[in-house]
């Protein structure tokens, strides 16, 4: 990069981790750390939860899939819409029915206290391992960019988020969070303009050969369980998927919980599929686009799925512009991974360090979920060093991550809403169960990834009420209070 793209990138990292620091210098306690004093626009809370699903590996990895494919992608949207009016209807109610800092203390409300630790363990593993590819893609672009070495680059970009994050709390995660979906929307579609301009025959060329192409086909009807981007995979599997990792998963639930009312979160997650919807076709005309502009002007070495649009930010974009969308980029990144610090540390916190240290007091408390942020980090930074060894579309990875491990949550929660009769012992075979059913699905069978969070909710299902039914001392349920939390 030029002075001029430095600048401009330098300035936006600063910028950002100064105000994200001083909107939240005035929060106090875990509610105003975590939850932002629950005074969060219903606007606000919609972009922020578009914001936190749209890593890096969105902004990089999904025009690949287009320059590779075709729009059909797009039809996981379709599910999600679904998925998160089936969450607005069912579990925010479940959330909002009380005072709670993280999905899980409904767990422990219903089950006990082992059930509460294991989903708080399964959903720190998942965001690990998916919140890591993501940062690793991020790293990615930053180390072509300047010549800086793998690890250095993961090390500047987990550090500018933990700060941040670690000074602002969750106003500071979600008021960034606006600026940053800002800031990459306007560089998509200035690079999507400039893209057109630099093409010879400009827009009526690029749309007619991509649609003579094939690229601008959207559904497929065929059922095939090992495709997984088919009309039944967007609308069931990504329906289940989309209900447990917004349904579900602490990241997205303490966004709600920072929401003014029930129905300001419940307008916000549902308009948040919308914007998805759109946000999504934008990246994908964007792949679609660089395969024509690639016919036509091609690159100078093979470009993988994840790496072609990094080449024309490079190589084709005018001096500031690039500065700009390395900025977006950024944004993407630091949305997904700030909402991942905190919640993560909310998680630790309250679901695992509490109840060991019950008589700690809220200054002791602070001090534990700020060093937790931090611990996260360097966890992040550690998985994505590790995530060169993967051949795969990151995107795709990230999201296959997510399928595995949401579905399990999912099943959980709903025997804890729907089920009386399964108590503690009955849900805790039904996890296992799920676990091992999700693993055959990924390891031995060719089902494609979007069916994995059905696979692992239905049999977390089954097997818990199949349990409670055989052994009926599995199926007796705990009685807590809400103090028990």
């Amino acid at each position: 990069m030029n002075g001029i793209d430095l600048v401009v990138v330098v300035v936006y990292i600063a910028g950002v981790s100064i105000l994200g620091a001083s909107l939240g210098a005035r929060s106090r306690g875990l509610k105003g750390y975590f939850l932002g004093e629950s005074d969060v626009p219903a606007w606000a809370v919609m972009i922020s939860i578009v914001a936190t699903e749209t890593s890096t590996a969105t902004f990089l990895s999904v025009p690949g899939v287009a320059y590779r494919g075709d729009f059909t992608y797009l039809q996981l949207a379709f599910g999600y819409i679904i998925g998160r009016v089936l969450v607005a209807v069912f579990l925010l109610p479940a959330y909002f029915r009380g005072s709670i800092l993280t999905a899980y203390q409904l767990l422990q409300e219903r089950f006990g206290g082992p059930t509460r630790t294991l989903a708080s363990l399964l959903f720190l593993a998942a965001r690990s391992l998916g919140d890591g590819l993501r940062l690793f893609l991020a790293a990615t672009v930053l180390e072509h960019l300047t010549g800086w070495s793998s690890m250095a680059a993961i090390a500047v970009v987990a550090l500018v988020t933990v700060v941040y994050t670690f000074l602002g709390g969750m106003k500071a995660v979600v008021w960034t969070d606006v600026i940053q979906f800002c800031v990459y929307i306007l560089g998509a579609c200035a690079a999507l303009l400039i893209l057109a301009r630099e093409l010879p025959g400009g827009w009526p060329t690029l749309i007619e050969t991509a649609r003579q192409g094939g690229k601008l086909h959207l559904l497929d009807f065929r059922f095939d369980l090992t495709r997984p981007f088919t009309f039944w995979a967007g609308v069931l599997g990504g329906m289940v998927l989309n209900t447990a990792t917004h349904g579900v998963d602490q990241m997205m639930v303490q966004r709600y919980l920072a929401a003014r009312s029930q129905g300001q979160a419940a307008f916000a997650l549902v308009a948040s599929g919308f914007v998805v919807l759109a946000q999504f076709a934008l990246f994908l005309l964007i792949g679609a686009s660089l395969w024509v502009f690639y016919r036509a002007l091609p690159p100078a070495v093979p470009l993988g799925s994840d790496e072609v649009f990094t080449y024309f930010i490079v190589h084709y974009l005018p001096r500031g512009m690039m500065g700009l969308l390395v900025a977006a980029i950024f944004s993407a990144a630091m949305g997904t991974l700030a909402g991942s610090l905190n919640s993560a540390s909310a998680t630790i916190v309250n679901d695992l360090y509490r109840p060991l240290f019950p008589a700690a007091d809220e200054r002791r408390l602070m001090f534990v979920s700020r060093g937790a942020v931090v611990a996260w980090g360097v966890v992040l930074a550690f998985v994505a060093s590790q995530a060169r060894r993967l051949d795969e579309n990151v995107v795709v990875s990230a999201l296959t991550v997510a399928s595995f491990v949401s579905g399990i949550l999912l099943g959980v929660f709903l025997l804890g809403l729907f089920a009386d009769r399964v108590g503690q012992g009955a849900a805790l075979v039904g996890v296992l169960v799920g676990a091992a059913a999700v693993t055959v699905a990924k390891f031995a069978t060719p089902l494609a990834w979007p069916y994995f969070a059905t696979v692992g909710a239905s049999s977390v299902v089954l097997a818990a009420l199949a349990a409670s039914l055989v052994l009926p001392r599995l199926g007796a349920v705990p009685q807590h209070s809400s103090a028990d939390a």
